[in-house]
């Protein structure tokens, strides 16, 4: 699998220089390809560089994050947008979650956190890509499994049972995942699982029981428990931050 290419964005010269030297980058199948102090000097980046993921900070000189975002959007629609900062404050990540950006994560940044966020990144760039990718077999077969997995989402799947399904070996499956994709089965469905969650939690008034259910999970307190694992909070305080958030802004 190609690997991804990266922006880092952060006027401090130490957090960049903490990017690059203290994560994994070439074991979780990105580069970084460039750096920017500022917002103008990052949208020339972006630009030049044209990456597939840009690590923003919203606190930046002449042109803050969000905007840089905003603006990168219209010229760089496919580039996904990671925002690193120091603001505790669900007003940002509802604006973040407006302009579509993949995460939020908070300042002194955990590594740990911020690599299942680039593994995520690779699942949702992978989804996006994956219906022009039909040119070989590998490719063919596992974009039929990721779509045999979202029509599927509320019901127990496995490696064993997507091999029944599709006629193939359990290994191979779990290999494809890995080469194809970057990262382990479980990971991947664990993953469109929280989005079809938290989407669930937003759009609708539907209790966290049934919220659970559709997204693939027969017990709430798993379910809850895997939601905090991903996002820091749980299912219901996630959905109170956004509307408490929203009548704040009236």
């Amino acid at each position: 699998m190609e690997k991804l290419r990266v922006l880092l964005v952060d006027d401090e010269i130490m957090i960049r220089e903490g990017f690059k030297r203290l994560f994994d980058w070439e074991g979780h199948g990105c580069q970084v390809v460039g750096e920017a102090a500022d917002g103008m000097e990052a949208l020339t980046k972006m630009d030049d560089l044209n990456p597939d993921i840009a690590i923003m900070d919203i606190n930046i000189p002449i042109m803050n994050g969000l905007k840089v975002i905003q603006l990168s959007r219209i010229k760089h629609p496919d580039t996904a947008f990671v925002i690193v900062s120091g603001y505790d404050d669900f007003s940002y990540c509802r604006e973040a979650l407006r302009l579509q950006i993949t995460d939020y994560i908070l300042k002194p940044v955990n590594y740990e956190e911020f690599g299942t966020c680039i593994d995520n990144l690779k699942i949702a760039l992978f989804q996006r890509k994956a219906p022009t990718q039909t040119n070989v077999p590998e490719e063919r077969t596992i974009t039929g499994i990721t779509r045999y997995l979202q029509e599927h989402l509320a019901e127990d799947i496995s490696l064993s049972v997507l091999a029944e399904e599709f006629h193939l070996s359990s290994q191979y499956i779990s290999q494809l995942f890995k080469s194809e994709i970057g990262v382990n089965f479980l990971a991947y469905l664990t993953n469109i699982r929280m989005e079809k969650a938290k989407k669930l939690l937003l759009s609708t008034s539907l209790s966290i029981s049934e919220v659970s259910e559709r997204s693939g999970y027969g017990d709430y307190r798993v379910f809850t428990k895997v939601f905090k694992k991903s996002e820091g909070i749980t299912p219901s305080q996630y959905r109170r931050d956004f509307w408490e958030s929203g009548e704040k802004n009236l």
